[in-house]
């Protein structure tokens, strides 16, 4: 009997001992990123706009960690900028006036915190007036990855997609506050992924049939809802905020609002393709659509490593 006893309990560490195995250990993740204003292409054909962004780009740069880990986040405002810019990390719990204050061009700001829930967060410049911040480009993604590496199913492959408007003077607030956008897009460009209504696109997202692609979805806004659609497909798995506890399955379509996001599962049995939309339609045709092709000989970077935010 006490043998029974003494091997139930062995038995009991040992299984303790192998969940914690799946248990990702904290750690501290040092991110640094830079406001700058600069010109940047917005469509295929290379149509510069001026652009406030992160480091340079539109949408700014993937950020990555796991949940507990302590993130120690430094803003540096560049001194050839124009005007104060801040951030704004959806994934924080801080404070707004002390850790999400705006900095002037040549100054930089500092601030630590711990990235309690697991998920896909929008992170942006929130400086006055923050819906220009966002609708020059001042937007971008936080991945928390949860601890339990068995939380979710594994992925074969995935995707960031960030959806925003395009204002087509940047100078003009007061065309934001009105919302008389001219496109709706995915990563800063208009029909970026999708060869078909823009047949200068060189980029489309790729999966063999049968894996199951995770794609990471932000709307940025400042303005649009997103019904967020696969055509000829079904989201198999829907995380609202991409957190585990939050999934969902078999649904046609998921509502994202402005500042929101979302983590969405879709595998496909079949070779061809899915065009991933806004089904709001004036935002697809007007440029938020990404073809996801689906063959055996897809492309095996692509949806992996630096190819999960395609630019």
């Amino acid at each position: 009997m006490k043998q029974n006893r003494m091997l139930g309990i062995a038995l009991a560490g040992l299984m303790a001992m192998s969940m914690l195995s799946f248990q990702a250990e904290a750690k501290t993740v040092k991110i640094t990123l830079h406001a700058q204003e600069v010109d940047l292409p917005i469509d295929n054909k290379g149509t510069m706009y001026r652009s406030w962004t992160f480091d340079g780009k539109v949408p700014g740069p993937l950020v990555r960690v796991t949940e507990g880990d302590t993130v120690e986040f430094t803003l540096i405002n560049d001194k050839a900028n124009k005007n104060s810019h801040s951030m704004d990390f959806h994934a924080a719990s801080l404070d707004v006036v002390t850790d999400f204050g705006s900095i002037k061009p040549g100054e930089d700001k500092k601030f630590t915190f711990t990235a309690n829930y697991p998920g896909v967060f929008f992170y942006h410049c929130g400086s006055d007036p923050m819906i220009q911040h966002i609708a020059r480009g001042m937007f971008g993604t936080i991945i928390v990855d949860p601890k339990d590496a068995s939380a979710m199913p594994k992925a074969d492959r995935e995707y960031v997609l960030i959806q925003s408007e395009l204002y087509p003077n940047p100078d003009a607030k007061e065309e934001m506050m009105q919302n008389k956008w001219s496109n709706v897009m995915f990563n800063g460009g208009i029909f970026k992924y999708d060869p078909v209504h823009d047949p200068a696109a060189t980029r489309w997202l790729q999966a063999k049939p049968g894996e199951r692609v995770r794609i990471y979805f932000v709307n940025a806004g400042p303005n649009e809802f997103s019904s967020f659609h696969p055509i000829a497909g079904i989201w198999d798995k829907v995380y609202a905020s991409g957190n585990p506890k939050n999934v969902q399955h078999g649904l046609q379509s998921f509502t994202v609002g402005p500042g929101d996001a979302a983590t969405f599962d879709l595998v496909s049995p079949v070779e061809g393709a899915n065009a991933i939309v806004t089904h709001s339609l004036k935002g697809a045709l007007t440029g938020a659509i990404a073809v996801l092709m689906y063959s055996n000989d897809a492309d095996p970077k692509m949806g992996r490593g630096e190819q999960i935010l395609v630019r």
